[in-house]
């Protein structure tokens, strides 16, 4: 048995019995390797299928350069692709999808379970899209060249020039959106993320109008249209509330919003002290019988350090709070194992607090009392009486696999959801997902 005292420390082995009765096989395991995330297989996808369009109209013979006859058809695949690269990040798509997953049922098989909580790897529709319609851009761009070359009829001076400059900044998005260069410099990829995008939208409208001649009934149109709206939605509805900081440490604070908006679910709530620089995107807590919510800020880097130190009386926030997608699929397990470390009570807290479902908690913290203050480890422990909180001063760091699949089995759990930084989290996620234990953790792609 476990306790907040040891743990027997027993290395999990493959072969074990996965909830449903069932033992993973080798297939299985191979299968559960980080490089075949459901985030990479929705990218893969995306390209497949543009592949897939290509290759049908080259055996079709449809498509011809140099008469510039293929442009037409390459600039409705940059629409589309770029629509659905837009489309799906917005919020209350988002807020759509996580909540239809939110319907599942534990009645479900557990692989369909499985795969349906996959649904925050979402992300990969975006990327996968973004990619292709980049890449329809440049052949646009070779197309544009070739028949001005050949033929100057066959594609007129502002087509190209539009198509070029559309292509160069989308690379430049694209390259700023790397992880290494995303993690080196992530106001780098917001701007050119947000300013980039405002730009290429307005160059989009003009290549459109041009090439449609200013139809309004042409699809492209409306589908634009659309793009549009959704991008300047949230900005439309962006508000500067005030805000109350508790300072719980030098480390932690913990926000209070009340402004007219309580999440009925655990969401995140994009904040800034300066809108058209940065965001950060934090987890609420709501309290029954109270307004407004809560979000607990850590220590992790300038923006957030600046934060506690010199905490702010107003906020900015903009559009609708987007209903988080790893709470939501609780609902399709019937007994649930909560594995966090550090600062990653903050994203999970909400839920640890409000869930009725049967769960136990593991939080490996550093002096979680003195960090997070007594207040917040009373109320988790008030919530989850059986919690192992383990203090990684007084007692090191723990071997979180071992000891997050020896909780799984004297709890009897169905499924475990993990926060931790980018590397234990996928370390645990996918160690326990290889021992046939179904688990789930951020992908950090928002």
């Amino acid at each position: 048995m476990i306790t907040q005292t040891g743990h027997r420390g027993r290395k999990p082995s493959y072969g074990e019995m996965m909830p449903d009765g069932t033992v993973p096989g080798p297939f299985f395991r191979a299968f559960k390797h980080p490089g075949l995330m459901h985030y990479n297989r929705l990218i893969a996808l995306v390209l497949l299928v543009n592949g897939a369009v290509l290759a049908w109209h080259l055996a079709g013979g449809d498509w011809h350069v140099a008469d510039g006859s293929a442009l037409s058809g390459l600039g409705d695949l940059i629409v589309a692709n770029l629509a659905i690269a837009v489309l799906i990040r917005q919020q209350h798509v988002l807020n759509v999808i996580f909540a239809a997953a939110g319907r599942g049922s534990s009645r479900w098989p557990l692989r369909l379970r499985w795969m349906v909580s996959k649904v925050y790897h979402i992300g990969g529709l975006h990327v996968g899209a973004a990619l292709a319609g980049t890449a329809w851009l440049c052949a646009f761009t070779v197309v544009a060249a070739t028949a001005r070359a050949q033929r100057p009829a066959a594609a007129d001076l502002t087509t190209f020039a539009l198509a070029m400059s559309m292509a160069a900044l989308m690379i430049v998005i694209i390259v700023c959106a790397l992880p290494p260069v995303r993690a080196r410099a992530h106001d780098v990829f917001e701007l050119t993320h947000r300013f980039g995008g405002w730009t290429l939208a307005g160059l989009f409208w003009a290549l459109t109008v041009h090439q449609t001649h200013a139809d309004p009934s042409a699809w492209q149109t409306w589908l634009l249209a659309l793009v549009t709206a959704s991008i300047a939605w949230p900005w439309l509805r962006l508000r500067r509330v005030p805000v109350t900081v508790e300072r719980l440490s030098s480390h932690a604070a913990i926000v209070h919003l009340d402004y007219g908006v309580t999440p009925a679910h655990v969401t995140g709530v994009g904040v800034s002290r300066s809108p058209l620089r940065e965001w950060h995107t934090f987890a609420t807590v709501s309290t029954p019988g109270r307004s407004g919510y809560r979000m607990l800020v850590s220590r992790a880097g300038d923006w957030t350090s600046r934060f506690i130190d010199d905490p702010p009386s107003h906020l900015w926030v903009r559009g609708a709070p987007v209903r988080a997608p790893i709470p939501a699929i609780e609902v399709m397990y019937g007994r649930l194992v909560y594995v966090v470390t550090g600062s990653g009570i903050g994203p999970m807290l909400g839920l640890i607090l409000n869930s009725q479902l049967p769960g136990r908690l593991v939080w490996s913290a550093r002096r979680p009392r003195a960090t997070y203050g007594d207040a917040l480890v009373d109320e988790v422990l008030a919530a989850r009486p059986d919690a192992i909180i383990w203090d990684t001063v007084e007692r090191g760091k723990p071997d979180l696999l071992p000891l997050a699949h020896e909780v799984c089995r004297d709890f009897a759990a169905e499924a475990v959801l993990v926060v931790s930084n980018k590397a234990a989290t996928w370390s645990l996620v996918h160690g326990l997902e290889r021992l046939g234990m179904p688990a789930f953790g951020p992908i950090w792609d928002s």
